[in-house]
């Protein structure tokens, strides 16, 4: 029976990654949950400073910041792309990568220049592929992002920008929207994106603020907090998505491990089966003859 026995191998070999991706089902689950809190928790932050920076972009200040000057024209383009450092999380990383193709392929065809800055070590992998200029780049992220390793490499954008090297910022990551459900997301960092005109008449209207001791240091510092906490909740976004894309990926992998054993167990107790017929059918055959 060398048919069965292959059958057995491939049945062996299945069960024993079901087991794997049975595991990384489980482990990916665990991490998931952490992940939603991270993000959730640092949601109310980045929304809160997102809207104090808007407000500023409109307040009646001696002094503005170039974060909330916008260009005249636009040669060259920033753009920070956060990806997963691993794999086999579904679709994820694709479907991000496809948005920064499409808009990649939008800026060359107007003529604008592209500086990258790759958070991830699937985004790098693709950009260094794709032939870009990459800026900067930070792999090794982890399961929980942590700042201090994230204000290096926002750093080249942002001084890139301020150098006038740039002329405006965009980032690139997946937005969790639920457990089966994550978007890739593009957003415009600098300079800081007008709003809907009833709202910005309100705006230019009735905001305005008192410094101290001076406007320049707590404007500074508050733009670059409001850089930093975008970018930190971008990251902190995508690895929840990430964790939630391969707990679905591998509970699918799962699923299909077990059809395929059911389809390999009824094979081989058909070929068992035809086999024991065939002996039956010989040993009557040879009683007959005798």
């Amino acid at each position: 029976m060398a048919a069965g026995k292959e059958i057995r191998t491939k049945i062996k070999s299945v069960e024993n990654t079901c087991k794997i991706t049975k595991a990384m089902e489980m482990v990916a689950a665990s991490k998931m949950r952490k992940a939603q809190e991270r993000m959730k928790a640092a949601r109310p932050y980045a929304e809160k400073i997102a809207s104090v920076a808007t407000h500023l972009a409109y307040a009646h200040t001696e002094y503005k910041h170039p974060f909330v000057i916008a260009r005249d024209t636009v040669k060259r383009v920033g753009l920070i792309v956060i990806t997963s450092d691993k794999g086999l999380c579904g679709g994820l990383n694709t479907n991000a990568l496809r948005v920064v193709v499409s808009q990649m392929k939008q800026w060359e065809a107007a003529g604008v220049g592209i500086d990258v800055t790759a958070l991830g070590n699937k985004g790098l992998g693709f950009m260094q592929r794709l032939g870009a200029n990459v800026a900067s780049q930070l792999t090794g992220l982890g399961d929980a992002p942590h700042m201090d390793k994230l204000i290096g490499p926002v750093k080249v954008m942002l001084d890139a920008y301020l150098e006038g090297r740039i002329d405006a910022l965009y980032i690139v990551y997946n937005r969790f929207v639920n457990t089966m459900k994550q978007e890739p997301t593009l957003t415009q960092l600098l300079p800081l994106v007008k709003m809907e005109d009833a709202e910005e008449a309100t705006l230019k209207t009735h905001w305005d603020y008192i410094y101290e001791p001076d406007a320049k240091p707590v404007v500074d510092e508050m733009l670059k907090r409001y850089i930093e906490s975008l970018v930190y909740q971008g990251v902190a976004e995508n690895i929840a998505c990430e964790q939630s894309a391969r707990m679905v990926a591998m509970k699918a992998a799962s699923d299909n491990a077990k059809d395929v054993i059911g389809e390999l167990k009824l094979i081989y107790n058909k070929t068992r089966q035809a086999a024991i017929t065939k002996e039956l059918s010989e040993i009557v055959a040879g009683a007959a003859a005798v």
